[in-house]
């Protein structure tokens, strides 16, 4: 049993909140690791961390005996192989959501995390958020009784983050990066969360805010889940208003009303005649990237030796999931999603 969390940080644009949450747990920070020197001192000076444990390869990290707990927030493209090098080498990995973009490199990640003896974990990050966390509480305790229809939407403005300074391509132009699985595999995962696996997807996609990508910067997906559960998951990237993942949840003895950036969340339930009450308020802490909680489950699951909750698999569906959004939006068809890994 590993009583001491040594942990290395690598990428330093995303993952400063991986940083935040290793030192809020107490894990010594060994190493952060950036290619961009500029992010590296930033991160550096801002959380006291000496020159001597910036690095710009993260080689130096997988190299270094000391370190056992590594966070990867790089560009998603990248997580494949920098993944499986980390668990080659005995590592535990905290990894930066999607798990990867195409099936192939989910695949590759999923093998490598099942015959590593480490544990391994998909940055799902709305499984900590408190507004989502308190609706799933009032799901399981049957508050609501028998969810029929959830929806949730990822509304996110990429317009100034989709190009480099320089005019060059941005890592998140790539078209394997089309916004639902890079950004939307948010409200896809909290989906899956809280009803489960959906069994076929159909989308529409729109394309009409972002010229300088090639794939849809809007995406409505219906998902049937059981014979009497569907969900809807709404998608933009090109949006014109504040950042949100508002989502709706309907039962058939009550609705919760949330989103990840207000401090309440509304919850509508039923008295013994079926009929609707006044709506209650319930206060929350506003958190939309709680990294600090994250981090914890993460540490627990590798002293205590438990089951990560987000594993490889869990990460694997929900792009999954995203891909076969995308190939309904672009063939027109039904996808059943396969979840053979």
């Amino acid at each position: 049993m590993e009583k001491k969390l040594v942990v290395g940080n690598i990428g330093m644009k995303f993952g400063m909140s991986h940083v935040e949450g290793a030192m809020n747990y107490g894990a010594e920070i060994a190493a952060i690791c950036d290619c961009d020197p500029d992010n590296l001192r930033f991160a550096g000076e801002r959380y006291g961390i000496p020159e001597e444990k910036w690095v710009t390869d993260y080689h130096d990290i997988i190299n270094n005996p000391e370190i056992n707990v590594v966070s990867v927030a790089i560009p998603d493209q990248q997580h494949k192989q920098v993944c499986c090098e980390l668990l080659a080498a005995g590592k535990h990995v905290l990894c930066e959501k999607p798990l990867a973009l195409t099936r192939e490199d989910v695949e590759e990640i999923v093998k490598a995390a099942e015959e590593s003896d480490c544990k391994f974990m998909v940055g799902q990050i709305c499984r900590f958020t408190p507004s989502f966390e308190k609706a799933k509480e009032i799901i399981d305790a049957g508050t609501i009784g028998e969810l029929y229809f959830v929806e949730s939407e990822y509304a996110h403005d990429y317009m100034h983050i989709v190009e480099n300074k320089d005019g060059s391509a941005h890592w998140r132009a790539d078209p394997n990066r089309h916004g639902v699985i890079g950004g939307g595999c948010h409200a896809v995962d909290l989906l899956r969360w809280l009803a489960g696996d959906p069994k076929e997807v159909f989308a529409y996609g729109t394309h009409k805010l972002l010229p300088t990508v090639s794939y849809d910067d809007a995406t409505i997906a219906i998902m049937k889940f059981d014979e009497d559960l569907a969900g809807k998951v709404f998608v933009s990237t090109g949006c014109k208003r504040d950042y949100t993942m508002r989502t709706v949840i309907y039962g058939t003895k009550g609705t919760i009303i949330c989103d990840n950036t207000s401090p309440t969340m509304t919850l509508f339930t039923t008295d013994e005649n079926g009929d609707t009450q006044e709506p209650q308020t319930i206060e929350l802490e506003v958190n939309n990237h709680n990294a600090v909680k994250e981090f914890e489950v993460f540490a627990d699951c590798i002293i205590n030796n438990k089951k990560v909750p987000t594993d490889a698999r869990e990460g694997a569906k929900t792009v999954e999931v995203c891909r076969a959004i995308v190939e309904s939006a672009e063939t027109g068809k039904i996808v059943n999603p396969n979840y053979e890994f």
